[in-house]
């Protein structure tokens, strides 16, 4: 199974906007604005989809018949949520959640592994703090592995593309910050297999942080279990996934 896939160089270009900054594709956009972040705007086109589910809030938007993106604001968990929901402390522009998460995935597609095309990341300063927000590519025809085995059977080979995809992130040093059923996708033929959400992800040498990915990706599937009827998931098919690793 051929996991590197030829991707197009993303054209990396910055614009100044009055509160803050937009990073973006040159070869998808020309000079945003702020307009393409906001949910009224895309809603007032009729062209927004919300969707539910995670700590982050998510939207499609349907920029053409045959283009659809991904929109994406980031969101705080855990205690911190607490003190903020969506911001965080500013500590200059190349370490905003949004823009780093923009480059790891032009990286990532510059070495040809299957994530999607980062569109355009953009943070709001306030006077200590940020909030920020990213827009990638749709990826057409795929589901999450969580939907995959809810009610379905995947196959001894989709158990091991799985595996061979995660492997061939790993071997690149690619270290995924919250690898989980919901942010692997499955896509037909073969299936072809895509990573999604790098928030926080990084590239660093290989190391014991790869088990600790695997046993959080395990922890997963064995949470959905418990949360859905008639998921299909068990020790045959982690070990299915496992020697695929490599």
């Amino acid at each position: 199974m051929t996991l590197y896939i030829c991707c197009p160089m993303t054209d990396e270009q910055f614009i100044a906007t009055a509160g803050g900054g937009i990073l973006y594709d040159a070869s998808r956009l020309s000079k945003p604005d702020d307009a393409l972040f906001s949910r009224s705007h895309w809603a007032s086109r009729n062209a927004l989809e919300e969707i539910a589910g995670g700590r982050s809030s998510i939207a499609v938007l349907n920029v053409s018949e045959s283009s659809r993106w991904v929109l994406r604001h980031y969101r705080r968990g855990g205690l911190m949520a607490r003190l903020s929901q969506d911001s965080y402390f500013w500590s200059g522009a190349a370490r905003t959640r949004s823009f780093a998460e923009w480059r790891l995935l032009a990286e990532l597609r510059r070495r040809g592994l299957p994530v999607p095309a980062p569109i355009a990341a953009r943070y709001v300063r306030g006077l200590f703090t940020y909030r920020a927000d990213l827009i990638t590519e749709l990826l057409p025809g795929t589901r999450t592995l969580a939907d995959s085995i809810t009610g379905h059977d995947l196959s001894e080979a989709g158990w091991r593309a799985v595996g061979q995809t995660v492997g061939a992130f790993h071997r690149e040093g690619v270290h995924h910050a919250d690898l989980n059923a919901n942010n692997i996708l499955l896509a037909d033929p073969a299936p072809q297999v895509y990573l999604l959400d790098f928030d926080r992800g990084r590239i660093e040498a290989r190391g014991a942080w790869e088990q600790a990915v695997l046993a959080r990706l395990r922890r997963s599937l064995e949470k959905i279990k418990g949360q859905r009827a008639d998921v299909r998931f068990g020790e045959q098919q982690w070990q299915w996934l496992m020697g695929a690793v490599g």
